[in-house]
C-alpha cells in the first residue's frame, strides 16, 4: 500500500484550516492541522512533510518567524513552504517571503484549483524522493548483506540487479513525465530545480547499478548520497 504523504497546514483561525482541508481533501493525503507557529515545530520534530501551507499573519510568532526556524533546522531545512497571507503589502513584502525560504507567496482570497495544483506537484516530488530512498536503501542493503534480500532469502545477483534496474526504470519514468510536465505548465522555479535534483539523483543512483553489472569492474560502488 503506498503511504500518502503528509501536508502540513498552519494559521491561527480554525476557519481558514478547515477551509483548507476542503480544498486540499481531493489529494487524499494526510493533512495536519497547526494553529500557531510554535505547534507548527513541535509537529516537525517528529514528522516528515511533503509540503508546509504557513499563514504569515498569527499572534506571537508569525510565518516569518515560523520559517526562520524551519530553515535552521537541518531536518526540516528542505521541506517546500507556500506562505499564505490576507494583506499585500506590495513587493518588499512578497521579497520577505522568499527571503525567508518561501517556494512561493500567496495572497487570499487564492483560486482553490491554483493551490491545489502546487500543493500536487511538491507532494507528487516527495512520493519520487521517498521511492528514491528505497531504492538506494534497497541496494545499500544488498551490497552490505552479500547477495540477500530485505527478507532474508538467498537471490542470484543477476536476478536482484534485474529486480531493482526494474524498479529504478518506474521511478525514472515518472520522473521524466513529471518534468514534462512542468516544463509545459510553466511551472514555479523551485518545482523545476526540485525536479532537476530528484533527477539528478536518480542518474547517480542509475550509474551504482550499472557499475555492478558483470564486467564493469570488481569494486563496489558508492550509493549516492540522499542529501
Amino acid at each position: 500500500m503506498v503511504q500518502k504523504a503528509k501536508i502540513l497546514l498552519v494559521d491561527d483561525r480554525p476557519e481558514n484550516l478547515l477551509a483548507l482541508e476542503a480544498i486540499l481533501s481531493a489529494l487524499d493525503q494526510t493533512l495536519v492541522r497547526a494553529s500557531s507557529g510554535e505547534e507548527a515545530l513541535k509537529a516537525l520534530l517528529t514528522d516528515d512533510f511533503a509540503v508546509i501551507l504557513l499563514d504569515v499573519q498569527m499572534p506571537g510568532m508569525d510565518g516569518f518567524e515560523t520559517a526562520a526556524h524551519i530553515k535552521r533546522r537541518e531536518r526540516t531545512r528542505d521541506i517546500p513552504i507556500i506562505f499564505l497571507t490576507a494583506i499585500n503589502h506590495g513587493p518588499h513584502h512578497t521579497f520577505r517571503g522568499y527571503a525567508a525560504g518561501a517556494v512561493d507567496y500567496i495572497s487570499k482570497p487564492f483560486d482553490p484549483w491554483v493551490l491545489r495544483a502546487k500543493v500536487s506537484v511538491f507532494v507528487e516530488l516527495y512520493m519520487k524522493n521517498c521511492q528514491l530512498r528505497e531504492q538506494a536503501a534497497l541496494l545499500r542493503l544488498q551490497l552490505e548483506g552479500g547477495g540477500k534480500t530485505t527478507l532474508g532469502s538467498a537471490k542470484e545477483p543477476a536476478g536482484l540487479l534485474a529486480e531493482l534496474s526494474a524498479r529504478l526504470a518506474a521511478v525514472e519514468e515518472q520522473a521524466e513525465a513529471l518534468s514534462k510536465q512542468l516544463d509545459d505548465d510553466s511551472a514555479d522555479a523551485a518545482a523545476v530545480a526540485t525536479a532537476a535534483h530528484l533527477e539528478r539523483k536518480l542518474t547517480g543512483l542509475r550509474r551504482a547499478l550499472d557499475a555492478l553489472e558483470p564486467g564493469t569492474g570488481s569494486g563496489a560502488p558508492s550509493v549516492p548520497s540522499q542529501n
